[in-house]
């Protein structure tokens, strides 16, 4: 079996920073990044925004499963589209380098009127890396993420807290959930490849 790293970064909801978390995973492990729902923005979808802040030549972006053109929820924004997502059509790039997969949204994001975004990390059998952020219903939504996904058998492999620091909230989420805490990233003003890579010192992995 290989021993090489599948991870699906997620988050407690939208605008958590998913996006910068999985640039600074790519980076610090050299890893290919794939991106399998874009929703809207697709001239600076996510994609695009990881591979400007990647500085290494290692990593490989593999093109996004499905492109949306409608900035919503991605089984509302394919039906305006007049497309249906298949589960089917989701299948693990082919790599022999470690794999950083971004989700879009939270773990409840309807992928068709079947399939959330936890159906889809359970199907493609990797490990979660949850993005937790600090704000008034955090704790809340942290610990969902974490119930969902343990009720599920997703392996987690651990939590970054992305932003503005609170002890209160933190110490309380890594006690409840007994899951590993990865490391903290402080907020950035206007993200760049050299932060990107000073970033990496936080995170253990």
């Amino acid at each position: 079996m290989s021993d090489k790293k599948r991870l699906f970064v997620t988050g407690i909801g939208t605008g958590i920073g998913k996006t910068i978390v999985s640039a600074v995973l790519v980076e610090k492990l050299k890893a290919d990044y794939w991106k399998p729902v874009q929703s809207g923005d697709l001239a600076d979808s996510d994609s695009i925004k990881v591979k400007q802040l990647i500085s290494n030549k290692q990593s490989h972006f593999f093109p996004d499963t499905y492109q949306l053109t409608q900035p919503f929820s991605p089984h509302k924004s394919a039906a305006l589209d007049g497309i249906t997502i298949e589960a089917t059509k989701f299948v693990l790039p082919n790599t022999e380098n470690d794999l950083i997969i971004e989700g879009a949204g939270g773990l409840m994001v309807p992928l068709n009127n079947d399939f959330l975004i936890i159906d889809l990390i359970k199907q493609l059998n990797a490990e979660v890396v949850l993005v937790s952020r600090n704000y008034l219903g955090s704790i809340n939504h942290t610990l969902l993420s974490v119930f969902a996904l343990k009720q599920r058998q997703i392996p987690i492999r651990g939590i970054i807290f992305n932003g503005n620091n609170d002890a209160y909230s933190e110490v309380y989420i890594l006690k409840s959930t007994n899951i590993e805490l990865l490391g903290r990233l402080p907020e950035f003003d206007k993200p760049d490849p050299g932060n990107i890579i000073e970033a990496g010192k936080y995170i253990s992995l």
